[in-house]
Order: structure tokens, then C-alpha cells, then sequence
């Protein structure tokens, strides 16, 4: 007798959300921007993503809008796919050295203080890194997370609730019985493409955003050979004017240092738009996919490290 069909009802777009990352973005009627306007969305709108559409134009990158609840529909490049997952707070020890931490719901304020009525350090967003110093209980009996900010040694507060600790089994190396000689990882600027390599056989691909043309100036990911040297599981990237295509971003998370001027393969969460040249010279990738990349890498950073620098690094190749 032939087993019984297992079919998975599991609706995979319940609970999942959508925030809008950037100043505005419109919901049109239909999957395209000939449509008919509905409404306008601001900055950290969210709202509750219950299909996907793809447009007819075969002229763009891409293709995928997001159905905005019964509403319309948004384009998907602007929109970062989120969920609300409440964490319970750590109750274990947590070392000198601290413990990482991923943030788990849409966003959450860092405050200087265990308090939400003192000042705003930072918003930080969904899947965005951060070292968790102490568990602190608010002036409301919540328990609150000490934080550091790796960039300007500052401590802030965010709700325990808000950030998952990420164990040490999910830091383990993928495929570390690979030696690192036999793994490649290939970025195809015309196509906009990481493809990583075991036995020169593709084991990994996604699609990118490198260098692109910006207001602040035109911006380029070198071609050539180079080595995953510097890698660190979050990082605060900030520089240049944010009026003009500077950038702030506490939390980058699943950065691997391939150049001394700060290339980098990282976890991108100020947009969703990978398949074109948009960045600063970076490689941007989904957080999901830059984690799996900076695990099967090497060098190895050790779940109670910052960073690892130097050592032997997994190849990469940059080619047009």
C-alpha cells in the first residue's frame, strides 16, 4: 500500500509582513506602476504581505510586487520582508565578551537608557546584529538588553523581547569538512550574481547588488582575485552625508572583508532591490543569504568573537 500524501498546508505567507525602507512608496491597483494609485506608504510602515505578483514589464531587473494586505500591491524593492517573533529574555549568563543577538521583529528603538521615555540612540531593524553586553530590568519591570555599538563604543537599550540570542550551534561552519582550498566564490558583475563553489560544482547562488551610480557619485565593485580575510557577524557601517547617499547603519550584519578600503559581501536590510548595481562598491545580499555565505566561509570566527582578521581566507573571484 502506497503511504498516505502528505501535503503541506501551511500558508507561507502567514504572519509575514513587509516594511517600507524608504521615504515613501505608493500602492497601486494593479502590479505595475501604470496602475492606479491607492494609498502611500511612509518609512517603517508595515503591513501584512499576502501574495506575490509578477509584473508583465520584461524590462526591469525586477519583476516581484508584494499584495498589501486586500489592498493593492507594492513594488518590491523597496520593502523588507519582515515577521514579529517575540523572544523570551535570555536568564543564562552572559560573558565579558557578551553574547550576539539578532533583532526579531520589524524594529525596535535603542534608547540610552533601560526606559522609553529617555533619548533614541538608534532604530535598529529586522535581522540586523548586535553584541547583547547585560540584561538590565526597565523602570516599567520589562527586561531590557545592554547593547554596544561597535563603531562609537557606546552602550543603548533595547526591550529583551525584540532580540533573539543566537546559539552557538546556529554559528556552526557549514560544510567545514570542504577544505577551504576546494570552495570558490564567484560574483558576476553583469549578471548581478554570488555563486559559491565546492569542486568548482555550484553549491549557492543568489542574486546581488554591487557598485552602482548614486547622487553622492558612480561607485564600482573591483574586478579580480581577492580572499575573505576580515570577517565579523556585525558591524556598524557609517559615512559620508545621509542627505546625499551618505549611510548610518548600526548592525550590518554577516560582514566578510574581502579589500583593505572596505569592500565587503554583507546582509542588506535598506532594501530588497538585488539584480542591479546599487551600492557603494559592496556586494549586498538578503541577511539570510549572507549568513549562509559568511558560515561556509573561511575564516572561521568563533561565536563569542567580533571579528577574526588575517588567517586563511575562502577565494574570491570578481569577474564583468
Amino acid at each position: 500500500m502506497l503511504p498516505p500524501l502528505d501535503f503541506d498546508l501551511n500558508d507561507p505567507f502567514d504572519l509575514q509582513q513587509g516594511r517600507v525602507t524608504i521615504r515613501t512608496v505608493w500602492v497601486y491597483d494593479t502590479p505595475t506602476t501604470q496602475g492606479n494609485k491607492v494609498k502611500l506608504l511612509p518609512r517603517d510602515a508595515l503591513f501584512s504581505i499576502t501574495n506575490t505578483a509578477i509584473s508583465e514589464d520584461t524590462n526591469t531587473h525586477n519583476r516581484i510586487w508584494y499584495r498589501v494586505g486586500e489592498e493593492g500591491y507594492v513594488h518590491s524593492g523597496s520593502i523588507q520582508p519582515v515577521r514579529t517573533n517575540l523572544s523570551e529574555p535570555y536568564t543564562g549568563e552572559i560573558p565579558k565578551e557578551g553574547l550576539l543577538a539578532e533583532v526579531c521583529v520589524p524594529y525596535t528603538d535603542a534608547f540610552t537608557q533601560p526606559n522609553a521615555e529617555s533619548e533614541v540612540g538608534y532604530r535598529i531593524y529586522y535581522e540586523t546584529t548586535h553584541w547583547v553586553k547585560a540584561l538590565a530590568a526597565g523602570v516599567d519591570g520589562q527586561a531590557w538588553y545592554q547593547i554596544r555599538d561597535d563603531k562609537w563604543d557606546e552602550m543603548y537599550y533595547a526591550r529583551a523581547a525584540h532580540l533573539r540570542i543566537l546559539k552557538p550551534e546556529e554559528l556552526a561552519p557549514i560544510c567545514p569538512d570542504v577544505p577551504n582550498r576546494d570552495k570558490k566564490i564567484v560574483v558576476r558583475l553583469d549578471q548581478q550574481l554570488v555563486i559559491a563553489y565546492e569542486y568548482n560544482q555550484p553549491v549557492f547562488s543568489v542574486p546581488v547588488a554591487t557598485g552602482g551610480r548614486l547622487r553622492s557619485g558612480t561607485y564600482t565593485t573591483p574586478q579580480g582575485n581577492f580572499t575573505t580575510y576580515y570577517k565579523r557577524p556585525s558591524r556598524h557601517m557609517a559615512a559620508g552625508d545621509i542627505a546625499a547617499s551618505g549611510f548610518d547603519l548600526p548592525g550590518v550584519p554577516w560582514v566578510q572583508y574581502i579589500t583593505q578600503s572596505g569592500i565587503s559581501f554583507h546582509g542588506t536590510f535598506w532594501h530588497n532591490d538585488f539584480g542591479r548595481p546599487r551600492s557603494h562598491g559592496c556586494i549586498n545580499m538578503t541577511c539570510a543569504a549572507a549568513k549562509w555565505l559568511y558560515l561556509w566561509s573561511s575564516p572561521n570566527v568563533p561565536p563569542n568573537k567580533e571579528f577574526v582578521h588575517g588567517g586563511l581566507g575562502t577565494h574570491v573571484e570578481i569577474i564583468a
